[in-house]
């Protein structure tokens, strides 16, 4: 999508996706982390003018009514940054948020910074590394029309915060036309000069798959032990991509969870960066789950559930935790494919804490 002139403008269906994906994970994400942090931070850094030209909400509405509209009693104090460079939307925003204030919890704060992402973000860090303090647990929505003013190096300093996360949309398209406009924009973008290897490769299939295999090493590098990537498709054509990253294995399970709720309609479909063959559905198809299963576990020893649930909670499969006993577990076992030492559970389908399974 083209950057757009206008201070308001048309909600594109696909934003819908990824937006709705946004809800679902800080419907889970808030309860969670509020039941043992104080002080919760939501960063959006390309925030536009918080809706639409139909009236449809932003992002910075999104976020501030997942709050206000939590079925939880959410006692953390929320605060939430909202970065526009744009003079006339970051205006608007703030009159948005005026008339949502009064919906929110009273120790909730809401910042509008117009300025720029990178700048605003490097100077919100330089002033806690000052200070010898920490970033709260932050979810940073990184959203831009394009790859310029996202830097590797930032996305770094958020990813070596002890709770830092980081939702990022890349546009493959920009960057395939950026390549040879502003390649210096795409050395910051991925940290590296080593983009410009995928940029020779002929084959487009090869060179997108070049280009995410970087951006997903550089973000392991820079400290994201989990790294979650699914694409949207509109009739098998690529419109963007979003990578997420977290340290923490909980993170990875919440947002995997919020992918598969999330169905997208009118020709339009998630799929797993892993298998972009794959797709998300309400209807999910767990053999590629069981064929995961059997591939980490079946070495003939016993495994115990904490262990197995761990692995489908982490990033090295795109199905989540509460899919892995309906889903694989009990067709495994009612198949004998897997043997449960009938020491560690009192009842048939159940798995409880400390069972011991062994793949057959």
């Amino acid at each position: 999508m083209a950057t757009p002139s206008t201070t308001l403008w048309k909600l594109e269906p696909h934003t819908l996706g990824k937006h709705m994906v946004l809800r679902s994970y800080l419907d889970a994400w808030l309860p969670v982390m509020s039941s043992w942090r104080r002080r919760l931070l939501f960063i959006d850094g390309f925030a536009g003018p918080g809706e639409y030209v139909d009236g449809e909400d932003g992002s910075p509405q999104i976020a501030m009514k997942a709050l206000a509209n939590h079925s939880a009693k959410i006692e953390a104090e929320v605060n939430f940054i909202f970065v526009e460079i744009k003079q006339d939307r970051a205006e608007h925003l703030a009159g948005v948020i005026e008339k949502l204030k009064s919906t929110l919890p009273s120790n909730s704060s809401i910042h509008v910074e117009n300025d720029e992402f990178d700048k605003t973000m490097t100077n919100l860090l330089d002033g806690l590394d000052e200070d010898g303090k920490k970033l709260d647990p932050a979810f940073v929505m990184i959203d831009p029309f394009g790859p310029a003013g996202t830097p590797m190096s930032l996305v770094r300093r958020i990813m070596q915060q002890p709770q830092g996360e980081v939702y990022f949309s890349l546009m493959y398209e920009s960057i395939n036309r950026w390549h040879t406009e502003l390649p210096q924009h795409l050395d910051e973008l991925f940290g590296s000069p080593d983009w410009q290897k995928c940029a020779a490769i002929q084959d487009g299939e090869s060179r997108r798959k070049c280009f995410y295999d970087l951006y997903e090493m550089q973000l392991r590098d820079a400290g994201a032990k989990h790294v979650v990537h699914f694409n949207l498709f509109a009739k098998n054509r690529l419109i963007y991509s979003i990578f997420f990253a977290s340290k923490h294995e909980k993170g990875c399970d919440l947002i995997k969870s919020a992918i598969w709720k999330i169905a997208p309609e009118g020709g339009f479909e998630f799929r797993s960066g892993q298998e972009d063959q794959l797709a998300f559905s309400l209807l999910p198809d767990f053999s590629l789950l069981i064929d995961q299963l059997r591939q980490q576990f079946g070495d003939g020893q016993w495994h115990d559930i904490a262990e197995i649930e761990m692995f489908v909670r982490s990033d090295k499969t795109h199905f989540y935790s509460a899919q892995l006993r309906k889903g694989a577990l009990i067709p495994l076992e009612s198949d004998g494919e897997i043997e449960v030492n009938p020491n560690t559970r009192s009842r048939m389908n159940s798995y409880p804490k400390g069972c011991l399974l062994r793949f057959s």
